[in-house]
């Protein structure tokens, strides 16, 4: 038995923790730069707001139905992700976190698993004010149909459980093929064109030789999942990124060196730290930039990268190469509107080729590294940082015109009660 949590639109249910005054109303949290909608209460939905649709599109909403917009807020969204998952990890034996907002978790042997799920969703409302939706079945594909009847269906209260076959066959029936787990828009309308509409239809369709040559292996292993066969493993393997990469554009264009050189070093920095977090060092550091696409002005671009002699994952001395390459590719009188930096050519551990004649890391700069991520997870990102990256993000920062305080991960923001 496995049951899958997922948060009701969980940035902006991340907003409203602290601002309960707008629950029942329509919010949006906006991606970067305040470009478009990111996440949609279920009141913004009826107001016809797409996901992905562009902020000025919908913006008049703001007077005309009391809309109400936030900047994205990643360090709080992710801090409220780990209380979640931290909680659930307390309640059940094993626990698969697929996303920042879902996580499977294994019910094997327990007695009364609709009255656990229950106790699930009110432990995450009340505990963290997050609320969710939770549903069971056999299989992966499965508790996430299930999933979304708990989400969409005001009658199932939160809770749906698939595990019996008869409840199966009703539910499946109402689920359109676009909604079943793995299959995008492309596949959907393949299989509409094959009459096949609904997750049932999938689930019963009884040429699976026709089905596996014009979709391949994926969409019979789906099919199996829905007939109750689990072929999805509980947990998945998930294979080290063979590259990391972190850019922004700005929200206004930069000319000074000294200011693109500290938006460098701080992607560098968030780089380098998740780098680190999957026991990773990089050989390769590419720096690039371009101007605005949409402007008159002469276009520019920076793009310049080094191969390291040895493998790194000290965030000084990748901050001191990425300077270097700002230096070198830096044109004067060029405006610079995204900057981004690259880190790749990773090995694991100690699973290297040495030079001797170039210095390594040291334990004592493994152990330093390892102090300040731990410091900067627990008391706020960037809490300690390289001066090289400047100590305001004025200049160069992106657009974020509607940003919450980080309520739970820095001093300086915490909440204020009168």
């Amino acid at each position: 038995m496995i049951a899958l949590v997922d948060c009701n639109a969980f940035f902006c249910s991340c907003e409203l923790i602290f601002a309960p005054e707008y629950k029942n109303k329509p919010v949006v949290v906006l991606s970067n730069n305040d470009g478009c909608a990111l996440a949609r209460t279920d009141e913004a939905k009826a107001l016809g707001i797409k996901m992905a649709q562009p902020y000025f599109e919908f913006k008049h909403f703001e007077k005309t139905h009391g809309l109400k917009t936030f900047s994205s807020n990643f360090a709080l969204y992710i801090n409220i992700s780990d209380r979640v998952m931290n909680l659930l990890e307390k309640m059940s034996p094993d626990i698969a976190v697929y996303s920042v907002d879902e996580a499977f978790l294994d019910l094997k042997g327990m007695p009364n698993v609709e009255k656990f799920a229950y106790e699930v969703k009110d432990k995450i409302l009340n505990h963290i004010g997050i609320p969710v939706g939770v549903g069971i079945g056999p299989t992966k594909v499965l508790a996430k149909a299930a999933n979304f009847l708990a989400k969409t269906s005001k009658k199932a209260k939160g809770v749906v459980n698939l595990m019996s076959r008869k409840h199966q066959d009703v539910a499946l029936e109402r689920i359109e093929i676009l909604e079943i787990w793995g299959i995008g828009r492309a596949t959907a309308a393949k299989l509409k064109a094959m009459g096949i509409k609904t997750a049932k239809d999938l689930r019963d369709y009884s040429n699976e030789k026709l089905l596996q040559k014009i979709f391949g292996k994926t969409i019979l292993q789906i099919k199996n999942e829905l007939m109750g066969i689990q072929c999805f493993p509980f947990h998945k393997a998930e294979a080290a990124k063979k590259e990391i990469m972190c850019s922004r554009t700005f929200a206004k264009s930069v000319y000074d060196i000294e200011v693109l050189k500290e938006s460098v070093a701080t992607y560098v920095t968030d780089a380098a730290e998740k780098m680190r977090s999957q026991g990773s060092l990089c050989s390769e550091i590419s720096v690039f930039a371009r101007s605005n696409p949409h402007n008159e002005l002469e276009q520019g671009s920076l793009y310049e990268s080094e191969r390291l002699r040895n493998p790194t994952a000290n965030t000084l001395k990748l901050i001191k190469h990425a300077l270097a390459l700002t230096e070198k590719g830096y044109q004067l009188g060029h405006e610079y509107k995204k900057v981004g930096v690259k880190l790749g050519q990773f090995s694991q551990g100690t699973d290297y080729q040495v030079d001797f004649l170039s210095p390594q890391d040291t334990p004592e700069e493994h152990e330093l590294m390892a102090v300040l991520d731990h410091i900067n997870y627990y008391e706020g990102d960037q809490t300690i940082k390289s001066a090289a990256c400047g100590t305001t993000d004025n200049a160069w920062r992106m657009n974020r015109n509607f940003k919450s305080p980080r309520y739970t991960t820095s001093w300086n923001e915490l909440k204020k009660f009168n």
